[in-house]
């Protein structure tokens, strides 16, 4: 019996090659978008779950007062980790982690290294990397010790043994003691080198609260202890408030993040890039969604060719057929339907799966395919969407009466016409959801690039530098300048985009109990008009500025210091008055300069006090600032110069700007793929509504050879059967507005800079999805109107 329906379910699919096509691209390209969502959310889910401690785990967050603010960072000081271990019984064990570029040697291999870390040699006990050679309880033990991904061997000594090899960095050389893995995409901790911590000058220091450059886990000893032990920290710091200063109402304290919720549910950033649990309830909800789409699909579709099987079913009937038996052969056709559709959306899934990686910015694997999960999932979609997909068309034509369908007198029941149209309408209403929030993500982004910034971000080119070229680095700078399509050069700590705080900040009569947080950042005397600042009241620094902070003796120091307005009201002070006062930026100094408010933090966040201060040495990049005329010219005269006057150090540029969009990736990458499925759900409800369209065409094929033979026009006929179907979509139009204006408004709230959700947004959202949908209706009421009213009307 399976087998006979089997047979004729692929004979009746043979025949209608047109609607099988049609049917398998809508179904396939909708769990194709299914499919690779859903290994996205997957990987992100997964995020750290490999580690066998996970549920042990926790990273330790400081937050801390100071004055009026309320600071919360993913960074300690180094005695964390010791203290609590020697303190709580709750800790087994902790591991300080810190990440930091350094240009690595081995004969006459030269590389700058971004993922380069520095770990505790309690490091392999806590995480789950397992070593492929070496001793994970000595490898990181003492100073001076490195361990090596496999893919970092290989790039530094190709096919020999690297273990007891020495890797230079600067004057500090390193022996490799052991090679772990490859690092997992789904890891926040990623690295390709893992120094020993006991390498760090800081190891060698006395134990300090501050200096919070050092990310911390602690392992537990069981994995219900995260509340005991977070219930004593805050007591436990209030005993040390004499070491950390916390007085007049200013503390210091931690809090635990369990280690798996750290990338999806933290606020507070860490060694890697966060993501949102937001965005993964944003895609889960796409997939429901385009997966809705694809199957109202299918029943639009199947449910327009009921007419043309009607007599077919009629005949079955007189037959001898019964309903259960025309149920299962219509199911069997939405089996294989469907089992085509999944074998096509796994191929295309393999094919684009790689450019998806690259668009969300995730490196997926193509074995997730292959797990065992992934494959029973696909199994049991398919079965749910061959019974869901499939029940109604198959009720609805094996309810069929025999003789009415055989005298071609059959029409649809109103309640079945209500269904197919409020499917119509949840597709489009998804569709203009999407369309209007991809308007609006869209325009968010281009108002950010777009937006004043406050200084100049073009045309700069950005070269990291460290500690080992600081003797050359001044012979640099004046080489550089010499170029005539150089226009300025500055050297300071770090760019305008990732200045960092740490400083406190007060007038010279405040206590320092009242000290504000502030962001600070030194710099060379170039730095203003390298940027571009505006300079609102004072001068630039000078040279004597720059000279009164030189020299072995700190206490000697002169400082002068610029600041932006936003500084200045915290301070109290208007900008005309504010020149010439006196403040403290960790020692007492006169502002020089106030500059205009400019953005050097992402937009989510308003724009901060910020100190801008002279410093002669320990700078982190080099600015060139460079006309734009002759551009790979001016840059391979810089890599001579450079390469001339540093060749320890390898010559690694980027731009400014391209900082500056990074920032924004997370949302850069969300518009692209909402504009990608947007377009694809536009593209699915058109398919069904195609379907509908010519399902209702059928059905009225003689009312309109009738309106023809009374003299009504083909504009007339078209206008009649697209009329309803633009209610349809205007009445998705409203279901969708209030929804997608609320969602956004509410995503636009996490930007302290941003766009109004403008009526044109709603308004050119509506009128393209109109469009699009009389486009694909047209299509059908042309062909139907064209029909010539004596076939229609031949059996009358």
């Amino acid at each position: 019996m399976i087998r006979n329906y089997v047979t004729i379910a692929f004979r009746n699919l043979w025949k209608n090659k047109a609607f099988f096509l049609i049917t398998v691209f809508g179904l396939s390209i909708g769990l194709t978008c299914c499919l690779i969502i859903s290994l996205y959310v997957q990987h992100e889910l997964s995020y750290d779950k490999f580690h066998q401690n996970r549920d042990r785990i926790v990273r330790v967050v400081m937050e801390y007062k100071m004055g009026t603010t309320v600071t919360k960072v993913g960074v300690t000081g180094t005695k964390v980790a010791p203290a609590f271990k020697r303190t709580f019984p709750e800790v087994e064990s902790g591991v300080r982690l810190m990440k930091y570029a350094s240009v690595l040697k081995y004969e006459d291999k030269l590389f700058e290294e971004q993922q380069f870390l520095f770990a505790d040699s309690t490091f392999f006990d806590v995480f789950s990397f397992p070593l492929l050679q070496g001793n994970p309880k000595t490898a990181l033990a003492g100073p001076d010790k490195i361990v090596l991904t496999e893919a970092s061997a290989k790039k530094y000594f190709g096919n020999t043994d690297p273990i007891g090899k020495i890797l230079s960095s600067g004057k500090k050389d390193y022996m490799v003691t052991g090679i772990v893995g490859n690092v997992p995409s789904n890891s926040q901790i990623q690295f390709e080198f893992v120094a020993s911590f006991a390498s760090l000058s800081a190891a060698t220091k006395p134990e300090t609260w501050f200096n919070a450059n050092y990310t911390t886990y602690l392992l537990l000893k069981d994995a219900h202890a995260i509340q005991t032990l977070q219930s004593k920290i805050t007591p436990y710091m209030k005993t040390q408030a004499a070491e950390t200063g916390a007085t007049d109402g200013n503390y210091l304290t931690y809090e635990l993040e369990p280690l798996t919720r750290v990338h999806l549910h933290s606020e507070v950033g860490g060694l890697e890039p966060n993501n949102s649990i937001t965005y993964i309830y944003i895609f889960g909800a796409i997939v429901c969604l385009i997966l809705g789409i694809a199957c109202v699909n299918y029943v639009n579709l199947t449910t327009a060719r009921s007419l043309e099987r009607a007599r077919e079913v009629g005949m079955r009937k007189v037959l001898g057929a019964v309903r259960h038996q025309l149920f299962w052969q219509f199911i069997g056709e939405s089996g294989i339907i469907t089992s085509v559709s999944i074998l096509l959306s796994v191929g295309l899934t393999a094919l684009l799966l790689p450019y998806f990686a690259v668009l969300s910015g995730q490196s997926i694997s193509l074995n997730v395919l292959a797990q065992p999960t992934t494959l029973v999932g696909l199994a049991l979609a398919g079965v749910v969407i061959s019974f869901l997909a499939g029940s109604y068309p198959a009720l609805l034509l094996s309810k069929f009466q025999p003789i009415k369908v055989l005298k071609g007198d059959y029409k649809t029941s109103g309640s079945g016409l209500w269904l197919r149209k409020s499917l119509i309408v949840f597709q489009f209403a998804i569709s203009i959801f999407l369309i209007i929030a991809t308007f609006t993500i869209q325009g968010q982004l281009s108002f950010i690039q777009n937006r004043k910034l406050g200084y100049n971000k073009d045309h700069i080119l950005v070269l990291p530098s460290d500690g080992k070229i600081q003797k050359s680095i001044s012979t640099i700078k004046t080489e550089f300048k010499r170029n005539p399509n150089i226009q300025s050069v500055t050297l300071a700590y770090e760019t305008p985009t990732f200045i960092e705080g740490g400083y406190s900040m007060r007038r010279p009569e405040v206590p320092e109990s009242q000290s504000m947080y502030v962001t600070a950042i030194p710099v060379d005397e170039d730095f203003v008009k390298t940027l571009g600042l505006q300079i609102i009241a004072g001068s630039n620094f000078s040279e004597t500025d720059m000279n009164d902070v030189s020299g072995e003796d700190y206490e000697k120091y002169r400082y002068h210091y610029i600041v932006n307005e936003s500084a200045v009201k915290a301070l109290g002070w208007k900008v005309e008055e504010a020149v010439g006062k006196r403040m403290v930026l960790n020692k007492e100094g006169e502002i020089k300069a106030v500059v205009k408010d400019f953005h050097f933090a992402s937009m989510h966040q308003k724009i901060e006090p910020l100190v801008i201060f002279p410093q002669k040495e320990s700078y982190g990049v080099m600015m060139v600032k460079l006309s734009g005329q002759q551009l790979p010219e001016t840059i391979e005269f810089l890599k001579e110069k450079w390469q001339s006057l540093a060749p320890h150090y390898p010559f690694e540029y980027h731009f400014l700007d391209d900082e500056f969009n990074q920032m924004y990736s997370s949302e850069q990458r969300t518009g692209k793929i909402f504009t990608l499925f947007a377009s694809l759900a536009i593209v699915l409800a058109c398919l069904g509504l195609f379907g509908l369209a010519a399902y209702t065409a059928m059905q009225r094929t003689k009312e309109i050879g009738i309106r023809k033979v009374l003299g009504a026009s083909i504009a007339d006929v078209v206008m009649l059967l697209s009329k309803d179907f633009v209610k349809l979509v205007f009445i998705a139009f409203l279901i969708a507005t209030p929804i997608v204006w609320y969602a956004m408004d509410k995503w636009l709230q996490d930007f302290t800079y941003r766009i109004n959700l403008s009526w044109w947004i709603f308004a050119t959202a509506g009128i393209l999805t109109m469009i699009i949908a009389l486009l694909t209706v047209s299509f059908q009421a042309i062909k139907t109107a064209i029909i010539n009213p004596i076939k229609s009307l031949r059996s009358e």
